[in-house]
């Protein structure tokens, strides 16, 4: 399966953004169990921005990163503790920009199942894995309906213990889910038997349809 996710991911050509905005990069973290889960990080709870919410490893662009994927493996290595030489990529997803205006560039990578990984407790509450048979079998609990533009996108929301993954996030697995795993999951329709919360309007569009490739 995961083989067949990196073949995908290679052959993806993902949205890119030509907006000049702030940068920052995000890594999600597929750890190779039997059963392979995802590995999300919970912002610490005082923090101004994002506190107590779910997130991939991650955080903008420093002066000195030649590249995002340097942007990404080093927030993974500040944030978890997780060595840049043991995350294999896997590929590349789409830009996506946050309610913040910041662009947001995310990649896939594997790790391996014995790593002595640690929150750094001045940025992150928590780190936890969620199985990803909860993604692939969409065990959503509901979909958020963001409304981008007048346009209406369809998020899902899941429940993972005491934790919600939902947002820009959940934006992120769709893609991830579409194109590495070829399920019929997309921001553009409603599911079929899921409840809608509406949420207000965004300020910032997630994506548009402008490229620099």
């Amino acid at each position: 399966m995961l083989e067949k996710l990196h073949e995908r991911l290679q052959a993806h050509a993902p949205r890119r953004l030509g907006l000049s905005l702030p940068q920052a990069a995000v890594l999600i973290p597929i750890v190779a169990r039997p059963e392979p889960t995802l590995l999300f990080t919970r912002r610490a709870a005082h923090l101004k921005q994002h506190g107590g919410q779910v997130a991939f490893p991650g955080g903008k662009r420093e002066p000195d990163d030649p590249d995002l994927l340097t942007t990404a493996l080093r927030e993974a290595q500040e944030e978890i503790a997780l060595p840049p030489r043991r995350v294999r990529l896997l590929g590349r997803l789409g830009d996506l920009i946050s309610l913040h205006g910041i662009r947001v560039t995310p990649f896939v990578g594997l790790i391996p199942a014995d790593l002595p990984l640690r929150p750094e407790l001045g940025e992150l509450d928590s780190i936890f894995e969620v199985p990803l048979t909860v993604f692939l079998d969409d065990q959503r609990s509901h979909t958020d309906v963001i409304t981008v533009n007048g346009r209406p996108l369809y998020v899902p929301s899941y429940q993972a213990g005491e934790h919600v993954i939902w947002g820009l996030s959940s934006m992120m697995l769709v893609e991830l889910l579409a194109v590495g795993f070829e399920r019929p999951i997309s921001l553009d329709r409603a599911p079929d038997d899921s409840r809608l919360h509406y949420r207000p309007e965004a300020r910032q569009p997630v994506f548009d349809d402008s490229s620099d490739a």
